[in-house]
């Protein structure tokens, strides 16, 4: 890897400069913020990038993962907590509809278990290597997923 490991928390220009080096065609800077990195991922790169800002870059906690419907691709998005600085780094990552799968991240940060599980339920999103990968709100047998777009409730046309 192009970068160094950084002891406590890089800035917002070397976590720029790290990502871009070590990730050069598979992460997308998108726009920065004071404290904020925002970037695209290829959905083959998520685990190893997330790997690489748990211990590179410093990324204590996977802050929140969820899903997101836009009606023509699901998008997982995922913001990631340096507690050294403030700084939060969002990372989103498209999915096909008709192939829904994406690496898991619950064995980088634990916390990401649970956020993940509800994004499956909710979203149909699966997520490959999870250690439990099941429903918390509904029924296991629930054959739908009501946080998309196409799900209808009663009454809806």
């Amino acid at each position: 890897m192009a970068s160094q490991n950084f002891i406590k928390a890089p800035s917002v220009e070397e976590i720029v400069t790290a990502l871009n080096a070590d990730f050069e065609g598979k992460v997308t800077i998108k726009r920065t913020k004071a404290r904020r990195v925002f970037v695209s991922c290829d959905r083959e790169s998520i685990y190893a990038l997330c790997r690489y800002a748990r211990s590179i870059l410093n990324f204590e906690q996977a802050s929140s993962v969820c899903g997101v419907d836009w009606v023509d691709h699901l998008q997982v998005v995922y913001h990631l907590s340096n507690y050294f600085t403030g700084t939060v780094l969002e990372i989103t990552v498209d999915v096909p509809n008709d192939d829904p799968h994406i690496a898991s991240v619950a064995l980088i940060w634990e916390g990401a278990d649970w956020h993940e599980r509800e994004t499956y339920e909710l979203f149909g999103i699966i997520f490959d290597g999870h250690p439990k990968l099941e429903r918390l709100l509904t029924p296991q047998n629930y054959e739908f997923f009501p946080f998309r777009k196409s799900y209808k409730l009663r009454g809806q046309n």
